[in-house]
């Protein structure tokens, strides 16, 4: 069961790990791109590449797809980047469900652990795999996978690496619950920490604090949904950036320009804006960016 590019590996390593996949659970098709045209989910494109079926229920609660699922009569229901499934849906099977979940829980419980370990400036994280309860992100901890965080790594770079350690952590999990030598071992949840969805407003930066939790924040967002400030009414994102040296002269905001290069004050040190999108433009080296559109030294951002 999963729906994004992050459960993609993990698909693949089951069905060439040699275990028999008696269907794929994923996402409603959505319509995507200008034409708005339907399009299936990763996991879907990945599933029907292997030939194996796919059931894509509006409603995880409905009976009808319960029902699906006990029909299957599945051994072990394996869960990646997907929705949260009742307890009659995950108690199914009878070697048990689990999840792949990207932190070392219980940090980063939650919705977006990739984005918030690198905005919190964290120095490694990892993969878990744990069995499912009722509650999210609390079921007894199965196998780990630490995966260091470098200081230049944004979240797409952490997220294929995550992808990839999560595919070879379910064939370990699921080799050991077939096996029967699985050894749970329960969460200490005082020391868990959240990682809720990303809003709108925790993407856009504030000038006025230090330039590291600035840069982090790029780099927690980037490449989506993307860390943005706003310039002549306009939202300008902002995908990466480098710390200076320099310290802060002039207001926070307040912009030194030249014809290839963009610098900000910050709460104390000068960033470097590196690559940005403008509203309804494409992405752009800072370079072609300043070619075309221009930014005077002493204006605000913000």
């Amino acid at each position: 069961m999963g729906t994004p590019e992050f459960a993609v590996p993990s698909l693949d390593a089951l069905q060439s790990g040699g275990y028999e996949l008696s269907a794929v659970v994923t996402g409603p098709d959505k319509p995507r791109g200008r034409g708005r045209e339907l399009s299936p989910t990763a996991v879907k494109t990945a599933a029907l590449r292997h030939g194996i079926p796919v059931l894509q229920p509006p409603s995880l609660r409905d009976q009808s797809f319960t029902a699906d699922v006990q029909a299957l009569r599945p051994d072990l229901i394996v869960v990646v980047a997907f929705r949260i499934l009742p307890p009659e849906v995950f108690s199914i099977a009878p070697l048990g469900a689990f999840n792949v979940h990207a932190s070392l829980l219980p940090k980063y419980r939650g919705a977006a652990p990739i984005n918030w370990a690198i905005i919190n400036g964290e120095t490694e994280t990892g993969v878990t795999t744990f069995l499912l309860e009722e509650k999210v992100d609390t079921g007894n901890i199965l196998f780990q996978a630490r995966e260091p965080i470098g200081p230049e790594d944004d979240a797409g770079a952490l997220h294929d690496r995550l992808s990839l350690a999560g595919a070879g952590l379910v064939l370990i999990t699921a080799r050991a619950l077939v096996l029967g030598t699985a050894r749970p071992v329960p969460q200490e949840s005082s020391l868990a920490s959240p990682a809720p969805k990303i809003f709108k407003e925790d993407c856009r930066l504030r000038w006025e604090e230090p330039a590291v939790l600035i840069h982090n924040r790029v780099r927690g967002l980037s490449p989506t949904p993307a860390a943005f400030t706003r310039h002549r009414g306009m939202s300008l994102k902002i995908y990466r950036t480098r710390v200076l040296a320099d310290a802060s002269t002039k207001d926070p905001g307040v912009v030194e320009a030249g014809d290839q290069a963009l610098r900000v004050n910050t709460g104390d040190r000068m960033i470097e804006i590196l690559e940005v999108q403008l509203e309804g433009k494409k992405r752009l080296g800072i370079g072609a960016f300043l070619r075309g559109y221009a930014i005077r030294s002493g204006e605000m951002l913000g």
